[in-house]
């Protein structure tokens, strides 16, 4: 699977060790930075790994900044997106199993990297339940 990710310099230092584990357990990723601690603009990072899973070329993306907000308020302004902040496992889960969440959106000043990388695996092992959460999810973007 192709998973993007991408973050602010709040959320880097989780970056590489959620691109490791991802790589460990087969999936090819696209980093879209940033690449240090250095203060930088989240939605700079963040449009075009929303961008990368609402045109196809990814299948979920993954966002990280401090409180998770941000991203998660930038990635879901595109229309294809459905980005979850998610801050347990269990949230992660419901995410994709109510929601068809396609982005993951982590507070990294509020979870552990261990914490992080439990809601990354199980937000891409979750299924969509589909049924009567369908007709819910077609209603979430403006048409």
């Amino acid at each position: 699977m192709k998973i993007a990710i991408g973050c602010d310099h709040a959320g880097f230092p989780y970056k590489d060790t959620i691109i490791a584990s991802l790589k460990k357990q087969g999936h090819e990723v696209l980093d879209f930075g940033t690449n240090s601690s250095q203060s930088v603009d989240y939605p700079d990072f963040v449009h075009p790994t929303a961008t990368s899973v609402e045109s196809g070329k990814a299948q979920f993306g993954i966002v990280l900044c401090g409180s998770g907000n941000g991203v998660a308020m930038t990635a879901n302004k595109h229309q294809g997106i459905r980005c979850a902040l998610c801050w347990k496992v269990e949230l992660a889960s419901l995410a994709r199993q109510h929601n068809n969440a396609n982005m993951l959106a982590i507070p990294v000043r509020f979870v552990s990297k261990k914490m992080a990388l439990a809601m990354v695996r199980t937000f891409l092992e979750s299924k969509f339940e589909g049924g009567r959460h369908n007709g819910r999810v077609e209603k979430i973007a403006c048409k």
